[in-house]
């Protein structure tokens, strides 16, 4: 991959707090699409983030995490508490809302699919990858969804000095 500028972001935190990709240059950030009804890799990628983000120690000043929803109908505030505190990592990340034309407009931009499944509306096939993007603003690695923590924990301090 090389590296490129990095899709705009801009959707607000599931506090109402306005959120755009370019108030964290400077820093590593990860970029993920999940939602919180998900039964498997969801929560996995959150752990595994939540998990590496740890490791790092302090390091980990220098990353910062979000998530955007790719269920904008059925991901409320109050279900993104509830999922982020169940993975010990209220407060430790972002978690981004939006219509769901605000949400497809993210979703185009950084090429990730959302759609509900054909057998069971309550789950969402979606794109399910961890995206780097360094200090300087470009998307430089994009992570499969069974990353290693260790993948992250190496990268991080190379992604906070790109």
């Amino acid at each position: 991959m090389h590296p490129a500028a990095a899709p705009p972001l801009d959707l607000a935190n599931y506090d109402g707090t306005p959120v755009n990709l370019e108030q964290f240059r400077g820093k590593a950030v990860l970029v993920t699409f999940v939602y919180t009804k998900c039964p498997n890799v969801c929560p996995l990628i959150i752990s595994n983030l939540g998990t590496a983000q740890k490791r790092l120690g302090a390091a980990a000043a220098d990353l910062q995490i979000i998530a955007v929803t790719t269920d904008p109908a059925g991901d409320t505030p109050a279900a993104i508490a509830a999922f982020l505190s169940a993975r010990n990592m209220t407060g430790r990340m972002l978690y981004l809302l939006g219509s769901a034309p605000a949400a497809k407009v993210v979703w185009t931009a950084w090429h990730v699919e959302a759609t509900p499944d054909a057998q069971d509306a309550s789950l969402i096939n979606h794109t399910a990858a961890v995206f780097g993007v360094g200090a300087s603003g470009k998307l430089t690695t994009v992570y499969a969804s069974n990353f290693k923590p260790s993948d992250i924990v190496h990268d991080v301090p190379l992604l906070a000095q790109e």
